[in-house]
C-alpha cells in the first residue's frame, strides 16, 4: 500500500443516504474489508464496468494500492473518475490526493485543490482538511489564511483531531476579526449543510 503525502489524517467516513445494495457488490465490499481483494476485484469489476459507482470505487482503490492486482495508476484514475464523475466524495479526494503527489498524471495542485473542494463541499472531512492545507499554503489556490482557518474548522467540528490542531496553529498568525471572519465562514457552512443532510432524510 502507498504513502502519500502527510497533511491530513484520515478519521471520517462518508454520511449518505442509505444506498440499496446488491448481494455481490456487499460480497465485494466485504471481502475487500476482509483483505480477499480477489474476490472483491471479482465482484466489482462488473458492476464497475456496468456503471455502478461504489464498485468503480472499489475497482479504484484496489487499482490504485496495488490490492490482488499489479498497482496501475490509469486504472485508478479511470474508476475514480468515473465515482468522482457520478458525486462519490471519497473518489473525489483520492484524485486530489493523485494528482497532489503525481501519481499517473503530472504533478498539478490545481486540479488537487478542486477535487478537494468537490469532496469537500459534500462534507467529506479529510478533503476539507486537505482544502484547509491548500489554503493555508497557497497549494493550487490562492492563499488564505481566513479559508484556511474555516476548512480546518469544519473539519475539526466533523472530527478531524489533526485540524483542530492546524486551525488552532493557525489563529496564532491571525487577527481577531480574521478569527471572527473564518469561524462566521465556518458557522454558517455547517448550517446550510446540516441543514440539507436533515432535509435529505440523513442521520448524522
Amino acid at each position: 500500500m502507498r504513502s502519500f503525502i502527510p497533511f491530513v489524517s484520515v478519521v471520517a467516513f462518508l454520511l449518505f443516504p442509505a444506498m440499496v445494495i446488491s448481494a455481490d457488490l456487499q460480497k465485494g465490499l466485504n471481502a475487500f474489508n476482509e483483505g480477499d481483494y480477489e474476490t472483491a476485484l471479482a465482484e466489482c469489476q462488473p458492476l464497475a464496468d456496468e456503471g455502478n459507482t461504489e464498485a468503480q470505487f472499489c475497482v479504484g482503490r484496489l487499482y490504485a494500492n496495488g490490492f490482488g492486482v499489479a498497482m496501475d495508476d490509469a486504472l485508478a484514475l479511470k474508476f475514480y473518475g468515473l465515482a468522482a464523475a457520478a458525486g462519490h466524495a471519497e473518489a473525489q479526494y483520492n484524485l486530489g490526493v493523485m494528482h497532489a503527489n503525481g501519481w499517473g498524471v503530472q504533478m498539478n495542485e490545481v486540479p488537487a485543490a478542486g477535487f478537494y473542494r468537490l469532496a469537500a463541499e459534500q462534507g467529506f472531512a479529510p478533503a476539507q482538511s486537505a482544502l484547509g492545507f491548500s489554503y493555508k499554503h497557497g497549494a493550487g489556490v490562492e492563499k488564505s489564511l481566513v479559508a484556511a482557518f474555516t476548512w480546518f474548522d469544519i473539519a475539526a467540528q466533523r472530527g478531524d483531531y489533526g485540524a483542530a490542531s492546524e486551525r488552532d496553529d493557525l489563529a496564532d498568525s491571525m487577527s481577531p476579526d480574521e478569527i471572527m471572519s473564518a469561524q462566521q465562514s465556518a458557522l454558517q457552512w455547517l448550517e446550510g449543510y446540516e441543514g440539507s443532510a436533515m432535509h435529505a432524510g440523513r442521520i448524522e
